[in-house]
């Protein structure tokens, strides 16, 4: 069959497909096991008199509620409201504002910084918060395997827990030290990320391992129960320090199926959703009790390739012809004006991107070429692993996979679609299970070491915990993101990451996808909704018109 016979098969069946999803709905397990507990939230929702609750559904649940021990997004979502950080992002950027912080500075050399703290602030539990709670938490994190992202941002390996953060010392009741063995950039940025939010000692000491679903901090909202893989549900803070929530309760429900979702949305039983499929935009938009809201982007999609092999994977050209044999044009069809081609692994709205870099484009001649010169004329088998689950990055995982697979069998490659739950999709990428695999990313910190240091170092290619899901490994490009970690020149730092984006565009550990602009739809109730960059936002913020 030729290629239009082919794409028009597969429009059909992508009709068929999002037909069928906006009937039905694969959330686990049964009607039976299920069915009261959803009852029970939306009871929950209707609320008592004059109470107002803002009821949120997504496509997954949370993975943990210790932020500490988390990488996924919906998790951050609920740990977003439960935790305050020693600073916070602005609503509308990434630029930092006082939080359990009230003042910083740092020395000459970029090694000390010091923070004068809140003396008003309590934590969930009655506890009073002091400069020895902050050593506490980063002493937590320093010796946690589990805390991916102290790893992550300050360097920390097996032979050196603590990185590159050498002392955290209570010089004051509410004053603390931090001395860093070299000058990091990033610093201040990283300690607004929501996996730094500072947590009860004691409710840690009394929970043990299970404090990941019992939090304990000192956000806007206070968690109340967690029902797996149905709701959780947080209620406000009374004695909140800063800005106090105009609402009195919040419901994160689970509810897989994108159409499933949206029809709730549109009955009323929720009032803000995410992963909308792109092609009900406009009905939302033409619904006059609807909104929709596009959250600022600063994300991207990816299929990476498990460099880390000795097959097909590990070479070079194999890795190009597979970036040259998929049209991403018509794979940017599937986004519905959501998404725009990617070429490089962070976003062009972040300072540091290298616009120079040219895409590979779609060539089926030179893709078979590269294969052949590789020694793989004949083609080979491969897995590609996708998670069940929309992400805003990649809102049709599974209608992307049958796509991919599709364009490469043009080429000889046949691609096995292995499609797991969300849970079950990380564990098996940061094991390495995977040949190419669908991920994401949403920048934490509005820095370009988020992504390309968090997602391509060598450092983050560790079997169990990898963040460098491709497992790729390149000194060059190692060296050039440790040396803009200790640049604090901006000009300097972005010269040595347009380097690197080079470097990588070159080794073709992934295909780049989109950059997506995620649309939330929500209840035209719901006002002062402020969508943040770095894909969820504290709701202390927001109002519901009864």
């Amino acid at each position: 069959m030729n290629k239009k016979g082919l794409w028009t098969l597969f429009g059909l069946l992508l009709l068929v497909v999002l037909t069928v999803s906006g009937c039905s709905n694969d959330q686990a397990g049964t009607e039976e096991d299920t069915g009261d507990e959803t009852a029970e939230a939306s009871d929950d929702a209707e609320g008592s008199e004059g109470e107002k609750t803002l009821v949120f559904g997504r496509g997954a649940d949370s993975v943990q509620l210790d932020p500490s021990q988390i990488t996924d997004g919906e998790s951050i979502y609920v740990t977003n409201q439960v935790y305050d950080t020693l600073v916070r992002y602005k609503e509308e950027n990434t630029e930092v504002r006082p939080s359990l912080a009230t003042e910083w500075e740092t020395s000459e050399d970029g090694l000390v910084w010091t923070f004068q703290l809140r003396d008003d602030v309590t934590f969930h539990d009655g506890t009073d918060f002091t400069a020895e709670d902050v050593v506490f938490n980063f002493e937590r994190w320093a010796t946690s395997a589990d805390f991916i992202y102290y790893g992550y941002m300050f360097g920390a390996t097996e032979d050196n827990l603590k990185g590159i953060i050498e002392k955290v010392e209570a010089t004051g009741d509410y004053e603390v030290k931090f001395t860093l063995s070299e000058p990091n950039a990033p610093f201040l940025f990283t300690l607004a990320m929501p996996p730094f939010g500072i947590a009860s000692p004691e409710a840690v000491e009394e929970h043990g391992e299970d404090y990941f679903k019992n939090p304990v901090g000192t956000g806007p909202f206070v968690f109340e129960e967690w029902v797996k893989d149905d709701n959780i549900t947080l209620v406000k803070n009374d004695d909140y320090f800063g800005e106090p929530a105009k609402i009195d309760k919040v419901i994160f429900r689970t509810i897989p199926d994108n159409g499933a979702r949206f029809m709730e949305l549109q009955s009323g039983s929720i009032d803000v959703m995410n992963g909308l499929n792109p092609q009900d935009i406009q009905q939302a938009e033409s619904d006059e009790n609807l909104q929709i809201i596009r959250r600022p982007s600063m994300n991207v999609s990816y299929m990476a390739m498990n460099t880390d092999q000795d097959g097909p994977m590990g070479e070079k050209e194999v890795r190009q012809a597979i970036n040259l044999a998929i049209d991403k044009e018509k794979l940017l069809t599937l986004f519905e004006g959501v998404g725009k081609a990617a070429k490089n692994p962070m976003p062009p709205s972040l300072w540091g991107y290298n616009d120079d870099v040219e895409d590979y484009g779609f060539d089926v001649e030179e893709a078979k070429r590269l294969l052949a010169e590789a020694g793989y004329a004949d083609g080979f088998k491969v897995t590609l692993y996708s998670m069940a689950n929309p992400r805003p990055y990649l809102p049709q995982p599974k209608v992307t996979a049958q796509a991919i697979q599709e364009m490469l069998a043009e080429v000889n490659i046949e691609v096995e679609i292995v499609e797991n739950d969300w849970d079950s999709h990380l564990a098996a990428t940061e094991n390495g299970e995977h040949d190419m695999a669908f991920l994401g990313w949403t920048g934490d910190n509005g820095d370009p070491d988020n992504f390309l240091y968090v997602l391509l170092d060598k450092d983050n290619a560790k079997l169990g915990s990898a963040g460098n899901i491709a497992f790729y490994k390149n000194d060059e490009v190692h060296d050039l993101l440790k040396q803009a970690q200790t640049e604090m020149d901006q000009d300097k730092r972005s010269e040595l990451y347009m380097q690197a984006q080079e470097l990588i565009h070159e080794d073709a550990p992934w295909f780049p996808i989109a950059h997506t602009t995620p649309p939330l739809a929500a209840n035209k109730d719901v006002v002062d909704y402020l969508p943040h960059p770095t894909g969820s936002e504290p709701f202390n913020f927001l109002d519901i018109n009864n």
